[in-house]
């Protein structure tokens, strides 16, 4: 079977919330079940490898020092509550390392050519992390330092990076908002945490126009994400040129997840992975995943499940109609057209 490269480390199993808040949702159950899933599945034909810990100057590269050390004393100290939605305990460190690290190895395995895509089964997730605050379950901003890792270490020019997660990626859109080396574009549901990413936030000084939010209405189903993929995210993403492309993908616009109002359903996932691999072989560069949220355990699986075999190509997209006819208008997406055409030929 074909398949890529599955990153993962028994850390991310020792990050407990619910140790402090037993109604917490981000549980080790997540993963445990989701790589019961793949397990019984053979991994679908992924190379499973170990996530290393990321080291500090890593971190560095966009949380501030100040930061990274906050979190490493607050979990030797036994952990606690950073937030009234974030708590850490005595081995929420450790594996906060080994999630950003292993979105790192990731990035270095892809632009080393071990293979065209990757995906990290890591927790805690990381999109809501920004420079100096852990928040929003979030400690380390995965993608972020892999990004970054690619950039300072690896010697890439311009990263995109696509947040799919329901919930804004306010981390992600802070530390890169002021860049115009990393694109980023996040789709996510209005009136819902942590109620950033307007429309009308493209970016700042050199980084203007490289900040893509596109925020959905409560109820949204699939016609609508799909439509800002293929009239937003995609042209911009091709006229970007990237040389790498990394997701955060979260898996709670699901309908059935219970944090959140999206009404997609497994198969809009795939739709999604379907035009992130073609956007990927289109640039001709490799793919990296990153696993943000998802909180229906059976619903996550399923999904991942439904999406490794088409990241990697073992499910092949329908072909394209001889005569293909334009994605169907709607209000919401045409706003974002009309907007963000003035950065990117839409």
């Amino acid at each position: 079977m074909k398949g890529g490269l599955y990153f993962h480390h028994p850390a991310c199993l020792e990050h407990d919330p619910s140790v402090h808040s037993p109604a917490h949702p981000d549980t080790p159950e997540r993963l445990i079940t989701l790589e019961r899933a793949l397990a019984e599945r053979e991994w679908l034909g992924w190379e499973v490898r170990s996530a290393p810990g990321a080291s500090e100057e890593q971190l560095e590269l966009v949380h501030s020092a100040v930061h990274v050390r906050s979190v490493r004393e607050l979990c030797a100290a036994g952990g606690g509550a950073i937030d009234q939605d974030t708590f850490v305990g005595e081995s929420s460190y450790r594996a906060a390392l080994h999630a950003a690290g292993g979105a790192c190895e990731m990035t270095r395995a892809l632009l080393a050519g071990e293979a065209e895509v990757g995906f990290c089964g890591v927790r805690p997730s990381g999109h809501h992390a920004e420079t100096r605050r852990a928040m929003g379950f979030c400690l380390f901003n995965n993608v972020a330092v892999a990004a970054a890792v690619a950039i300072a270490e690896l010697g890439l020019e311009r990263v995109f990076v696509l947040d799919w997660d329901v919930h804004h990626g306010n981390g992600t859109a802070e530390i890169f908002h002021a860049r115009e080396d990393v694109l980023f574009a996040s789709i996510h549901q209005t009136q819902l945490f942590p109620g950033t990413g307007p429309l009308e936030d493209c970016g700042s000084g050199a980084g203007e126009g490289y900040t893509l939010n596109l925020p959905v209405p409560p109820g949204s189903q699939e016609p609508l994400w799909l439509a800002l993929m293929d009239r937003v995210v995609l042209p911009a993403a091709r006229a970007f040129e990237p040389e790498l492309l990394l997701v955060s993908a979260g898996f709670d616009a699901h309908a059935e997840d219970p944090l959140a109002d999206c009404r997609l359903q497994t198969d809009s996932f795939v739709a999604m992975a379907e035009r992130v691999r073609e956007l990927a072989r289109a640039c001709g560069v490799p793919l990296g995943v990153v696993l943000e949220g998802g909180y229906d355990r059976r619903v996550l699986a399923e999904c991942v499940c439904a999406v490794l075999p088409v990241l990697a190509g073992a499910v092949e997209a329908p072909p394209t109609p001889i005569v293909s006819q334009p994605p169907p208008s709607d209000p919401i997406t045409d706003r974002a057209v009309e907007l963000l055409s003035r950065y990117w030929p839409l």
